[in-house]
């Protein structure tokens, strides 16, 4: 699986955070009916990685996250806040609302 372009973003998250990309995918009902996006749908849980924040500290130490620029990740559905930056959708989350890395 080919990686994504990396994006230049104008804001830097903080602490265990990460700036996620939703990935969106085409809907299709039972009978072959696109639903827009307009539609009402729910949620994304998928997207990628395009800012990390540098970790937790714990104990007074730095604890890295785990997951990188450019990682497609599952997330908790809930988990998230929405943004918009330059016209584009962004949700921040902790990292312990990703649940995966997708490989």
């Amino acid at each position: 699986m080919a990686k994504a372009a990396r994006e230049t973003l104008s804001i830097t998250p903080l602490g265990d955070r990460v700036v996620v990309k939703p990935l969106q995918k085409d809907e299709v009902s039972a009978m072959g009916i696109i639903i827009p996006d307009s539609a009402n749908r729910e949620k994304p849980e998928r997207g990628t990685v395009v800012a990390v924040g540098k970790g937790r500290t714990e104990d007074g130490k730095l604890i890295p996250l785990t997951v990188k620029i450019g990682d497609t990740v599952l997330f908790s559905k809930y988990g998230f806040d929405e943004v918009k930056i330059e016209g584009q959708e962004y949700f921040i989350l902790s990292e312990t609302n990703v649940l995966a890395v997708i490989n």
